[in-house]
């Protein structure tokens, strides 16, 4: 079950904004704000990325969210000391001004759903399970030959879940997660909120798992910008790496602005 306080406005997702609205950001972190890494530990974030965020934020009126497959606390932790609104858990968990609005309850079957992911780990090098409590993804970035039978082990966890969770595929990661939550939903429900309605929605994201908040953002008259170029995309816009996103980001919090275009490269 999923546990959500309605946002106190009038406006709905659904409604384009004017094509000389301000924006509102959404960036998921993997992948977007820092390069994918080894491991799930192992990610970078540039130390300058956290401030202009906080910048920017400012500078579109509060109308900035991450949002992303982790939880809130390891972003917390990795942003400290700065605090954004942050959909974690692929929209498991929704927080804004500082107030969790949305938790998804823990399914029952996760504890053993762990027990079998964590007895597969253990038994083949380079798997890695990331608990997340609500959600649990299992890794095999560092042992590629194995994605077949991880997936298989995943689908088969999945049916045994039933219809209360999904699995969500993304690059070489597998992730069980609550089955009404996805980044479409969270972004739409983050639009229904004052500081975000009326703008222009802009998602950002590189992976299988952000293709709904990009198909949510189409759907509101928005911007979908995709990192890299690998596979076929939702996304009406690109960047080729999260280097040059930065480039974006840091350069309009020292003083540009950023608007829709600032996404559509040549």
């Amino acid at each position: 079950m999923t546990i959500l306080i309605e946002p106190d406005t009038a406006s709905r997702p659904d409604e384009i904004a004017s094509p000389g609205s301000e924006i509102a950001l959404f960036l998921d972190f993997d992948g977007t704000l820092v390069e994918i890494a080894p491991s799930p530990e192992d990610v970078h974030l540039d130390r300058r990325v956290a401030p202009a965020l906080m910048a920017l934020r400012a500078q579109l009126g509060g109308a900035l969210a991450l949002v992303s497959g982790r939880p809130i606390g390891f972003l917390d932790g990795i942003l400290a000391p700065h605090r954004f609104d942050i959909a974690g858990l692929h929209g498991a968990q929704i927080r804004v001004d500082g107030e969790i609005r949305s938790q998804a309850d823990t399914h029952e079957g996760m504890h053993g759903a762990l027990r079998d992911l964590v007895r597969f780990a253990n038994s083949h090098v380079g798997i890695i399970v990331e608990d997340k409590r609500i959600s649990i993804a299992l890794h095999w970035r560092l042992a590629p030959s194995l994605e077949a039978e991880a997936l298989a082990l995943m689908r088969s966890i999945a049916v045994k879940l039933g219809p209360g969770m999904r699995l969500q595929e993304g690059k070489a990661v597998a992730e069980l997660v609550p089955a009404g939550a996805s980044k479409g939903s969270a972004i739409a429900w983050l639009m229904a909120t004052p500081v975000y309605a009326g703008r222009i929605p802009v998602f950002i994201g590189d992976d299988i798992t952000d293709e709904d908040g990009f198909e949510a953002v189409n759907a509101m008259g928005g911007v979908s910008v995709r990192i890299g170029a690998d596979r076929e995309s939702h996304a009406t816009c690109r960047l080729a790496s999260p280097t040059a996103l930065r480039h974006i980001l840091l350069e309009a919090a020292e003083g540009g602005h950023l608007t829709a275009s600032s996404f559509k490269q040549d």
